[in-house]
């Protein structure tokens, strides 16, 4: 099969944050290694708690989870990720595992797992980008011991959500993600220019569900409350893939079109805060600093989803 691309997850569990781990434990393509957890769909406790739930269900209680940042770097948390998510994160299912949350804490597990694999692991970013950027302070070196970050974030060529221009990740810590995008380490930007090219719907839902395993159990709970924001919110009848078009990247990079662009965050506005503005005809003469996916094989991601997930067995 080739080479097997150690991970780690930064995640702020969240449905889609949820389902995008699933696609990742299911996939042989991919090691995780570990969850960094940040603050983003809900605070960072529960979020943590979310994660130890979700590697119980799938069979993974043995990755290790290291707990992160509850806030911003510079400015306060204003992110509305409970109306999408649930209070509890998780479509208000009230579902729980039985681990403690760790004391274990994000930075020191990043800094300690890059250095310790120069150029091994990959980071896959489906939250707000505050870890990363707190990792990269403390540690400038980890720019040269990454293989390659994926950010689940952005939107260069297309409209944001959070804002009428920016996405919610990096709406929610926009100077964290100049830091990360200016850190000098590979980043891939998986964004809205993408993602919202890809729905699933309620159909399709049902095609997974009827797998009937532990995973897709927890998916089928979880995904109405999903599905009733995006109904209420947006006015379709479905909902688009965030985070696990973020991880299929990391699976299949061969079903996006990607540009290398320099591209910076929008700190000093705050009706623009957090605007992606990718510089597309070199008119700034700076050297691009990021890989933004601007255009993805939608059912090829889809049908990758469903034959990962749906075909997933729990280890015993």
């Amino acid at each position: 099969m080739g080479d097997v691309r150690r991970v780690i997850i930064d995640t702020d569990p969240g449905i889609d944050d949820t389902m995008a781990v699933m696609l990742a434990l299911a996939s042989p393509e991919l090691r995780v290694e570990g969850l960094t957890i940040v603050r983003g769909n809900v605070g960072v406790e529960q979020c943590a708690r979310n994660a130890l739930t979700i590697l119980e269900i799938a069979g993974h209680a043995d990755l290790p989870v290291a707990v992160g940042a509850d806030k911003p770097l510079v400015r306060p948390y204003h992110g509305h990720g409970a109306t999408v998510h649930g209070q509890d994160g998780l479509g208000e299912t009230g579902l729980s595992g039985t681990r403690p949350v760790p004391d274990r804490r994000a930075v020191d597990f990043l800094i300690s797992r890059i250095s310790a694999a120069p150029g091994e692991l990959t980071i896959v970013a489906l939250g707000p980008l505050t870890n990363l950027a707190l990792a990269v302070t403390v540690e400038p070196r980890l720019a040269h011991g990454v293989r390659e970050v994926i950010v689940m974030g952005g939107a260069v060529a297309t409209r944001g959500n959070a804002t009428p221009v920016a996405e919610a990740n990096i709406n929610n810590d926009p100077e964290a993600a100049r830091i990360v995008f200016h850190a000098g380490w590979p980043v891939t930007l998986v964004g809205l220019d993408v993602t919202h090219k890809v729905t699933m719907t309620p159909a399709y839902l049902q095609r997974l569900a009827a797998a009937r395993t532990p995973v897709t159990d927890l998916l089928a709970k979880i995904t109405p409350f999903y599905l009733g924001a995006y109904q209420r919110m947006v006015g379709i009848d479905g909902f688009y893939v965030h985070d696990p078009t973020a991880v299929a990247a990391a699976i299949r990079p061969s079903l996006f079109e990607t540009r290398e662009v320099y591209v910076d965050v929008v700190t000093d506005n705050e009706r623009a805060l957090g605007q992606t503005i990718a510089d597309f005809r070199n008119q700034w003469k700076l050297a691009p600093n990021v890989r933004v996916c601007l255009n993805v094989d939608a059912q090829g991601i889809l049908d990758l989803y469903l034959d990962r997930v749906a075909g997933y067995r729990v280890p015993a």
